[in-house]
């Protein structure tokens, strides 16, 4: 960051964060960036007040005394918590290396946030959504495919355009997915997407197609024979609720959240999604259990030793 710090101390302890955060905790560039802008805040803070404090000379007090002007000028709720959590982060830093013994961000709050709960299909409207893709158009096959994957795998876009054909292991049922943070899983992939993904790769389009150099391993292909965009991707489902007469707002996203709904609602266990989905936090995950209360329920009935008493 070519900025001027409060003390020479701040540059070292933020070039050793940013490495930290990239190495250690290997998030992406642009989440170390965003992380390092907001300790960029804090700094240029102290600044404002001539205040010349090394890391380690921050208190709590300076902490909330920052907040506090950042929520006068007016900075989102969601905002303040993004910087909480990487002053947070930042501090846990410093205090792993040694560079102070005291923690100041520790007693600092974030502001509550009220989670806001998905978009989510039923297993009929997903079903349409499905059945909408024309198989006759040029790239029916293909977009029927990418649908397909999404609700069989519950795979974020970004992970669905990066997938390759290596990764993708048809006989076995699985794909290995490379997600947040260069994290890999596996995901198990039912017969219905395998399906449709073979007739894709099988089909004179795709095999005909004029590949870009170095991009034939990736498994879906854009009509110039290059890796799919984000956009293009959104347009496709788009297109697929329009002609199903899906009117909920529907993203590729929706097909990640119907994934994981659907299968907590059919029994699965809560853990099992969470990897499936690549969730760091399994409170993450807990948000797709809003619809299963009836499912939870007779989970503690039958295994709480209490109610197995009571029952008895």
């Amino acid at each position: 960051m070519d900025r001027p710090y409060p003390t020479p101390h701040w540059k070292i302890a933020i070039n050793g964060f940013k490495a930290y955060l990239l190495l250690e905790q290997s998030l992406s560039a642009h989440t170390a960036e965003a992380y390092l802008r907001d300790i960029g805040k804090l700094t240029d803070f102290l600044q404002l007040l001539g205040k010349k404090a090394s890391p380690e000379e921050v208190t709590t007090a300076d902490l909330q005394h920052l907040m506090q002007w950042l929520n006068e000028l007016g900075l989102g709720e969601r905002s303040q918590a993004r910087l909480i959590s990487a002053l947070k982060t930042f501090y846990r830093y410093l205090v792993l290396e040694g560079y102070t013994e005291q923690d100041p961000a520790s007693l600092i709050d974030a502001p509550r946030l009220g989670r806001k709960l998905p978009t989510v299909l039923s297993y009929e409207e997903v079903q349409r959504l499905l059945q909408a893709v024309d198989l006759s158009h040029p790239h029916g096959h293909r977009n029927r495919a990418i649908l397909e994957t999404l609700y069989a795998c519950g795979l974020r876009v970004s992970e669905l355009i990066a997938l390759r054909r290596s990764q993708f292991f048809a006989e076995a049922g699985f794909v290995r997915v490379i997600g947040k943070g260069d994290k890999e899983r596996i995901v198990p992939i039912g017969q219905q997407a395998v399906k449709a993904v073979q007739l894709y790769l099988d089909g004179d389009r795709r095999k005909q197609m004029n590949i870009a150099t170095g991009q034939e391993d990736f498994l879906f292909l854009s009509r110039r024979g290059k890796t799919l965009s984000r956009v293009m991707v959104f347009q496709i489902v788009k297109a697929a609720a329009r002609d199903a007469g899906v009117e909920k707002n529907v993203s590729p996203h929706t097909f990640r959240h119907a994934f994981a709904t659907h299968l907590i609602e059919g029994g699965a266990d809560l853990k099992a999604v969470q990897d499936m989905l690549g969730h760091e936090s399994i409170i993450t995950t807990e948000i797709y259990t809003h619809l299963d209360t009836a499912y939870l329920r007779e989970t503690i009935l039958q295994y709480h030793p209490r109610s197995r008493n009571r029952r008895k």
